[in-house]
């Protein structure tokens, strides 16, 4: 089979904000020490699998521009421009009428745009298998990341592994983020899987679940596969894409379904979710400091500081995140780094729009 994928890049990532701003979300930012920008990384990523010319964009038309000139060897028309945000099951759907009107039997890789790897080889060959495992049959496949803590900020997957696919393991079900008590209990148990928000499966099978479990909006999708290639795709596009169902694919489909199998991912994944991971993923000196830009720190240990030219200065710092930009200063502490989005409800509360 053709394999082809499916890379979701329409988030706004307000947890990196100010550097992540609406003409600039963090999926076309670099926050790793090589300067390239984590869809550019994802691409890169996926291409041993996938042939240029058969990986899509799943973003909105304001980003289109920022695609086509970061991503020049994508083509135009792979470039899908939803025209309102309807959660991950539409543009899921939409990415595999896409796939389906070149060839009805292609594989679907989906990916998140802003996720970071440290092994890519690790990485290929757990796909590879995933690959696999979707073409032996009508299979749904969930990469899953191994937890090596208690995180109460991710959803699970508890597999069983008295049924098996290949190196893939059968799911009994998808469970919601927990209280840190519960997931200190999934740790223990080990059967369980960060959800990751990966999957592979045949666009042929997605689209049955679609039939199956959101019959409107596999409705919707197949007026939009049949405009694919045509005159009036746009406004067929434009007029059905808003009526389909808002839902994540999560609880649209895989929650529902049957046939889901997932292979634990030990690639050192990392979801890019706040600043807190810039201290994760770029070099530390030795008080354990992510410093960037024109910084002088005195008995500074354990923070996150981003600047450009002008001089930041820190005295007695611990746990805490300081960025700089041209218009906006955040100082935040660590432990309150999951609140930066309210930053932003402010800032719509106080009519300041061009801070966002």
């Amino acid at each position: 089979m053709k394999t082809t994928a499916l890379i979701m890049a329409g988030g706004k990532g307000e947890r990196f904000w100010p550097k992540s701003r609406l003409n600039l979300p963090k999926q076309f930012l670099s926050l790793t020490d090589d300067g390239k920008t984590m869809i550019q990384l994802t691409v890169e990523r996926i291409n041993p699998l996938v042939d240029m010319k058969d990986i899509y964009i799943s973003t909105n038309e304001n980003y289109r521009a920022l695609v086509r000139e970061q991503l020049p060897e994508i083509p135009e028309e792979n470039i899908l421009c939803e025209p309102i945000g309807r959660n991950t099951a539409p543009c899921i759907g939409l990415g595999a009428v896409h796939a389906a009107k070149k060839n009805e039997e292609a594989v679907m890789i989906v990916l998140p745009s802003d996720h970071l790897i440290k092994s890519n080889e690790i990485f290929i060959d757990t796909f590879k298998e995933a690959i696999k495992i979707a073409e032996s049959g009508p299979n749904l496949v969930t990469v899953g990341i191994t937890p090596n803590y208690p995180e109460t900020g991710y959803g699970y997957i508890k597999y069983s592994s008295d049924s098996k696919n290949g190196n893939g393991v059968a799911v009994e079900k998808f469970v919601e983020k927990p209280d840190l008590e519960t997931a200190k209990s999934y740790l223990e148990d080990g059967h369980y899987l960060w959800n990751s928000g990966m999957f592979v499966w045949s666009t042929k099978t997605i689209l049955e679940q679609f039939k199956k479990y959101m019959p409107s909006t596999y409705e919707g999708l197949l007026k939009i596969k049949d405009a694919v290639g045509q005159a009036d795709y746009t406004e067929v596009l434009n007029k059905e894409f808003p009526l389909l169902e808002s839902q994540s694919v999560d609880y649209g489909i895989m929650e529902k379904a049957e046939n889901i199998f997932t292979l634990a991912g030990n690639f050192g994944w990392d979801d890019v979710g706040s600043w807190l991971a810039v201290g994760r993923i770029k070099k530390n000196d030795e008080n354990h400091n992510c410093i960037a830009g024109n910084v002088v720190s005195i008995n500074t240990s354990d923070c996150v500081i981003q600047g450009q030219d002008k001089l930041i200065a820190t005295v007695g710092l611990k746990d805490m995140i300081v960025v700089d930009t041209d218009d906006a200063i955040l100082i935040s502490s660590k432990e309150h780094a999951g609140e930066i989005k309210q930053v932003l409800a402010a800032l719509r509360e106080q009519g300041k729009t061009q801070y966002l």
